[in-house]
């Protein structure tokens, strides 16, 4: 296989542990990468801020499931939603009688409604480190780039919330994310668009690329990805599509691979010192 200069990391159910933790074995892999001129990028549907609470500025991210991209600090590209889809979502989910919560996304700050279900606020915590809430969230969309909406439902995202949202905004990318998080972003915009932007913007060919992941949100970054990498607890339809299958996050396969990867590139590297 080529080895990959640029890996684009998913956090649930791919990297995080069962506790929505990093593995303690990942930063020693962090530090390898940097020294063997390998791009770790967190590419999530988790917010920018989130991300980089969690493993710092430095890095490069791929955030709201691919409508924020950042490198070494700065946003580097965002894909904003039409005010008028943003609306169509809150006009459509008034039919939705299941209980459900709407996150309002910006490139820094996510809006909630105050009357948001104690529950969603729990969930808040994991995924968005920033954060506001406010009292009515029509009142935001004009003028605050939107660059994702996300819907909790913890009944079922895919069955209560994602039917709706595929008849109202057909002409937008929705993406089931998890069993309780339904997120919709700009057409075109999606895990799998941003790797291949970051790769361009880093000189890198897309040949070169690695991403692992477990959910539908993920199927666009494993399509695009020169290698494919589903979890072993990944949804089938990311494992038709794997070049390879990882042991599951429980497992800490992602750091099972990464370790496999690099082990294999510093032979190469040593061997290559050695010829010379």
């Amino acid at each position: 296989m080529v080895y990959p200069r640029l890996i684009a990391l998913d956090m649930d159910g791919t990297l995080l542990d069962g506790e929505s933790k990093v593995p303690e074995d990942f930063w020693p892999l962090l530090k390898r990468a940097e020294e063997l001129g390998v791009v770790i990028a967190p590419a999530s549907g988790r917010q920018l801020a989130t991300l980089q609470d969690q493993f710092g500025d430095d890095l490069s991210y791929i955030a709201e499931n691919g409508t924020a991209i950042a490198h070494q600090g700065k946003i580097i590209d965002v894909s904003v939603l039409p005010d008028d889809a943003v609306y169509r979502i809150l006009d459509a989910l008034q039919s939705v009688t299941v209980e459900h919560d709407v996150v309002l996304c910006t490139p820094t700050v996510g809006y909630v409604s105050e009357d948001a279900n104690p529950d969603t606020f729990t969930q808040l915590e994991k995924y968005y480190y920033s954060r506001e809430s406010v009292a009515e969230l029509r009142s935001m969309v004009e003028g605050s780039d939107i660059i994702k909406v996300a819907i909790y439902c913890a009944a079922g995202s895919e069955e209560f919330i994602a039917p709706v949202i595929f008849e109202a905004i057909p002409d937008h990318n929705v993406a089931v994310s998890g069993q309780a998080w339904v997120d919709i972003m700009p057409a075109g915009a999606n895990k799998g668009a941003a790797l291949h932007h970051m790769a361009e913007k880093l000189g890198i060919s897309i040949e070169e690329t690695a991403a692992f992941g477990d959910y539908l949100n993920d199927f666009e970054l494993l399509q695009e990805a020169g290698t494919a990498v589903a979890m072993d607890n990944a949804h089938p339809k990311l494992k038709e599509i794997a070049d390879l299958i990882a042991p599951s996050n429980l497992d800490h396969g992602v750091i099972t691979v990464l370790t496999e990867w690099f082990d294999k590139m510093q032979a190469e590297v040593e061997t290559q010192r050695a010829n010379r």
